[in-house]
């Protein structure tokens, strides 16, 4: 189907110049309508309009008529919080408000409301009765099963249990939501779906059992810190347990628990997207726009991927803290060359565009084309492809990348094509042309590396390599570097506060960072996200391995955790002394005032 309209239909006006008297698909979402394959939403609606179905937008409602402004569709409504969950979108680590929502015009924050998704399906409820509703986006693929939330501080029962709705999709979506299109269109029904998850009135046949039957750990009212300490021993073992089951099995079973004489369903993911199957996706008539509704008004999310290209989705490095192999799944996959090279074409004929891209990469770079020899990427239980050693069955060529990295540099009007996302150092080892022609030609000055922390036990935690592998990258990038004369950086990312991370832990990573004269400015504190094996960890006290109780971190100690990292901070001096005089280091004093 093509649109006579530049963007999707917005409003009743849209749908007449389309020739449309109503829509199939409406889709909300808590980002402002950004025109570009960088936000889930647009995507999706120009793939159900590629597929033939005639499909709607609406962006931040904040009124009882956004919501109506297109009517009632003729299939259901889809409903996201946007590319981000919408309680970390809007909370900091110390539970403060934030004061800027960069997927708003001009900042504003209020524009999408707390558990957006809540709010989003309540409302669409109230105006269309028995409408069928469809949740997904990351802060319902996240919040898919039993879940600790942070905000609240205690257990959430799954958000398709608590929205009402009518099914769940995880992950990226377009297999499902174009399944369910389909199939209510043809009056059939959607179970066993793959990538969704459902409440039914039986039973299911030969799936797998969550063991959250306990009262204490559904039971909403019930807050960890006034309960009894037996009762929060039965729910943290429960919580480990459900975890476990979980990932044991979430890839190849179809996984259930009851809950008010129901039966919540989860099937297996979505198989992932051929090649071919993502160019036709990326390839779609994107105008890679703001809506002209925002016209003027700035979109900081909008102006950080302006000039990048998404080469690959997935991640397969399995990071204890990480939510993304959850949604995307642990199997890469590619665009194909010629689509990428199509799509930076397009981006050089734009008016405002100077010359540079500032991306080609998914969450790691370096993953682009690699694939399991194996092909066991969706079935393998292993979490991570690299952690504790990167697995013999990976294909790690950094040829393909390279290509397209050296083809694009190569086109005219292109003068920059530079690598922004983040490098998996472990990895990048075993490509060691990659290193070098990375440092050569696709640096902008400063690279973004992870090594989170030093301490072994940490790391491990962490699902992260050894820090003498990030010191190893380190050497061959700046010795490269000073080869050709070039001054670059290396920005490490860390974490501080993490589940099992002690104050002499932090006092180790800050002698790390002063001897190797590491000025970080932006140092992450740990914050529990929904389905992590990291906040398992946090909520329950268990370390997910070994099963023994681990050291959380809380309250001040996250604080003095990261002032030690930041040492060099003047007004951190009194913190560090503080942290110094607690693990009986005051030895350190001069070392670090």
């Amino acid at each position: 189907m093509e649109l006579k309209t530049k963007f999707i239909p917005i409003n009743k006006q849209d749908l007449i110049e389309n020739d449309w008297e109503a829509v199939d698909i409406i889709l909300i979402s808590g980002d402002a309508y950004i025109d570009h394959p960088a936000f889930g939403v647009p995507l999706l609606a120009r793939y159900l309009v590629n597929k033939g179905f005639r499909v709607g937008i609406i962006a931040q409602p904040q009124k009882d008529e956004d919501y109506q402004v297109l009517g009632r569709p003729n299939l259901f409504f889809g409903i996201s919080s946007g590319n981000v969950d919408s309680m970390v979108n809007h909370y900091t680590a110390q539970r403060k408000i934030r004061s800027e929502d960069d997927f708003s015009p001009n900042g504003k924050t209020g524009l999408r409301p707390d558990r957006a998704v809540l709010v989003y399906t309540q409302k669409v409820k109230q105006f269309f009765k028995d409408i069928t509703v469809v949740i997904g986006g990351i802060e319902s693929s996240m919040r898919r099963i039993p879940h600790y939330d942070f905000m609240s501080d205690k257990v959430r029962n799954s958000i398709l249990i608590d929205s009402k709705a009518t099914i769940l999709v995880y992950g990226s979506g377009e297999r499902q939501l174009l399944e369910i299109a389909t199939n209510m269109k043809n009056k059939k029904d959607f179970e066993e779906i793959r990538g969704i998850c459902q409440v039914i009135k039986n039973k299911p046949v030969g799936g797998v059992l969550l063991p959250i039957n306990d009262e204490t750990f559904l039971n909403k009212e019930v807050n960890k810190q006034s309960d009894t300490e037996q009762n929060n021993k039965n729910s943290e073992s429960h919580f480990y347990k459900m975890t476990k089951t979980f990932i044991d099995n979430y890839q190849t079973k179809t996984l259930y628990y009851e809950f008010n004489n129901r039966f919540f369903v989860h099937y297996p993911p979505a198989e992932a997207l051929s090649t071919a199957e993502l160019d036709d996706v990326y390839n779609l008539p994107f105008t890679r726009e703001p809506h002209p509704i925002y016209k003027g008004k700035f979109i900081k999310a909008f102006e950080q991927i302006r000039f990048s290209v998404l080469s690959h989705r997935g991640c397969y490095g399995g990071c204890s803290f990480c939510v993304l192999g959850f949604h995307q799944g642990k199997t890469i996959q590619s665009r194909s060359k010629d689509s990428i090279i199509k799509e930076i074409r397009k981006i050089a004929e734009k008016n405002y565009f100077r010359g540079t891209i500032s991306d080609i990469a998914g969450a790691s770079a370096n993953m682009y084309g690699t694939f399991c020899k194996a092909r066991l990427s969706q079935s393998c239980p292993k979490q991570s492809c690299l952690f504790p050693d990167i697995c013999k069955n990976l294909n790690i060529s950094e040829k393909p990348y390279l290509s397209i990295l050296k083809t694009a540099k190569s086109l005219s009007k292109i003068k920059n094509v530079f690598v922004s996302s983040g490098v998996r150092f472990d990895l990048a080892l075993k490509q060691q042309d990659f290193i070098q022609e990375l440092a050569c030609f696709y640096t902008s000055g400063s690279l973004k590396l992870a090594p989170e922390h030093v301490n072994e036990k940490v790391l491990k935690k962490m699902h992260k390599p050894a820090i003498e592998k990030y010191l190893d990258f380190s050497k061959i990038f700046f010795d490269i570097s000073k080869k050709i004369e070039k001054k670059q950086y290396i920005i490490p990312y860390l974490i501080v506060g993490f589940p099992g991370s002690t104050l002499e832990d932090a006092v180790e990573l800050a002698i790390f960072l002063k001897k190797n004269h590491l000025q970080v400015e932006q140092i992450q504190e740990f914050t529990p996200t929904p389905m992590t094996i990291a906040t398992m960890m946090y909520w329950t006290g268990i370390d997910y391995e070994t099963q023994e109780n681990i050291y959380v971190p809380k309250g001040r100690e996250i604080k003095l955790q990261k002032a030690l990292a930041q040492w060099y901070v003047k007004t951190n001096k009194k913190l560090v002394l503080e942290a110094l005089k607690r693990v009986n280091r005051i030895d350190l004093i001069d070392f670090f005032l």
